[in-house]
């Protein structure tokens, strides 16, 4: 992924909070038919290697898991807030009119290599895990245990564990740090404006910027 100089998201915590907030990955790896894309929710497991693990799976219908090579590279990416920056929020455009649209955003890629895993109580630890984070916002959490078991194990004939140990990061956070600070305030200002989430999730990462540029006493 290109990043430039103004667009490093180098807060380690940032980046490994960005893939547990948004668990929906496009997981692309090599296949003996060329690059394959998915997209899968998965749980990070901070604890194990290098930079964590992803625990994930696919319908067993799904043929990636039977393509993969033995040392498969894979890049898993998360999509955090994103929104359209019109240049009419700048007060630049009033002043010398030298502004254009752009698009803010920010994402982690996860690189490593996928492995196939069928064992049951890994994929049962697995699907645990990843419902019991999921459900953790409601307020009446719906568990695994609540469906029969044979329920459970029927379906999970129907799915293949995948693992993907993280050798490798990388975040990137384009939050208009390279505009003139005028235009970035108005960027806030106008994101600020549309009351949906992502709009207003990117306001808070673009407003974290100016913040922390901001002189200290």
């Amino acid at each position: 992924m290109y990043i430039s100089k103004h667009h490093q998201l180098n807060d380690y915590e940032a980046v490994m909070s960005l893939m547990e907030s948004h668990p929906l990955g496009a997981w692309v790896c090599h296949s003996r038919d060329g690059l394959i894309a998915n997209h899968v929710p998965f749980f990070l497991d901070r604890t194990r290697g290098q930079h964590g693990t992803l625990m994930g799976h696919v319908a067993r219908a799904n043929g990636v898991w039977r393509q993969l090579f033995p040392d498969t590279p894979s890049v898993v990416m998360f999509q955090g807030a994103q929104s359209y920056i019109t240049p009419g929020w700048y007060p630049g455009k009033a002043e010398h009119g030298k502004v254009v649209p752009t698009w803010n955003y920010v994402v982690a890629h996860a690189h490593g290599t996928a492995r196939v895993i069928e064992d049951p109580d890994w994929m049962l630890d697995m699907l645990h895990r990843l419902t019991d984070t999921n459900e953790s916002r409601h307020a009446m959490p719906w568990r695994v245990g609540d469906a029969p078991s044979g329920y459970i194990e029927k379906l999970m004939r129907g799915i293949v564990g995948i693992e993907i140990s993280i050798d490798r990061l990388e975040g990137k956070l384009k939050a208009s740090q390279d505009e003139d600070l005028q235009d970035r305030h108005g960027t806030v200002r106008g994101l600020q404006s549309n009351h949906s989430e992502q709009p207003s999730a990117l306001a808070a990462l673009v407003l974290s910027t100016l913040t922390s540029e901001a002189p200290q006493s």
